[in-house]
């Protein structure tokens, strides 16, 4: 499994030393690990709006403008779902952290058995964590579990999400498939299925259990019923 884990203080010093010690762990563990370092919560936040695929968030408390704590609501508005972990001289913010589902709170100077301790439990967390696909929408990021989602389709530069409501956002198909799971199987240069909501097929369509009818490109048709085959 690949991590991806960010590191954001404004005191160069202190970033580096943290990253330095994640990078150890990720060695240690037999992790794949990429460390991102970021010097104030506004550089991390417009990281995060371009691609919010971080899985673990090592964050100061006292920066600029925007506190740890802030920066960390805010994450939480959007829906994040990372693990946070506060890494901070400053103990008065502890009851704070439980506010936003922190994971742990390590206060400097952090070593690298307490360090590997609590990034040891924001893994078993991770690989515990419900399959979902994150969705950042012009309001806000929805988080939206694989089984609900019936198929996906794409016109121009937008693809839609059809689950319990639709949502459509400006990626491409190829970027959304990578983070599907084996349930899902690409019936058409434009559309995915998920394989748990396939009623029937034909040479030519798929039908849902609603009774979405879906097409079936031809060169599709022997590789999803094997696809069928295997899921069942």
């Amino acid at each position: 499994m690949m991590y991806r884990i960010a590191v954001c203080d404004d005191n160069p010093a202190d970033r580096a030393y943290v990253a330095a010690l994640i990078e150890r762990w990720g060695r240690a563990a037999g992790m794949g690990v990429t460390v991102e370092r970021y010097p104030s919560a506004e550089s991390f936040l417009f990281a995060y709006e371009e691609d919010p695929s971080f899985d673990v968030l090592c964050l100061d408390i006292e920066m600029g403008e925007i506190s740890g704590v802030e920066l960390a609501k805010k994450l939480r508005r959007l829906g994040a779902g990372l693990q946070i972990v506060f890494v901070t001289g400053y103990m008065e913010y502890i009851a704070e952290g439980y506010d936003v589902e922190a994971l742990h709170y390590l206060v400097k100077p952090v070593t690298e058995e307490k360090m590997s301790a609590v990034l040891n439990r924001a893994a078993e967390r991770l690989k515990t964590r419900e399959h979902t696909l994150l969705l950042t929408l012009p309001d806000g990021a929805v988080r939206l579990p694989l089984y609900e989602i019936r198929y996906l389709d794409v016109l121009k530069n937008y693809v839609t999400i059809h689950g319990e409501e639709d949502y459509s956002v400006k990626r491409t198909l190829n970027d959304l498939a990578g983070e599907l799971d084996d349930s899902f199987y690409r019936i058409h240069r434009s559309y995915i299925v998920n394989l748990r909501f396939i009623r029937k097929i034909s040479k030519t369509e798929v039908t849902l259990k609603d009774g979405t009818a879906l097409p079936l490109s031809r060169k599709m048709y022997e590789g999803l019923n094997q696809a069928l085959i295997h899921y069942f």
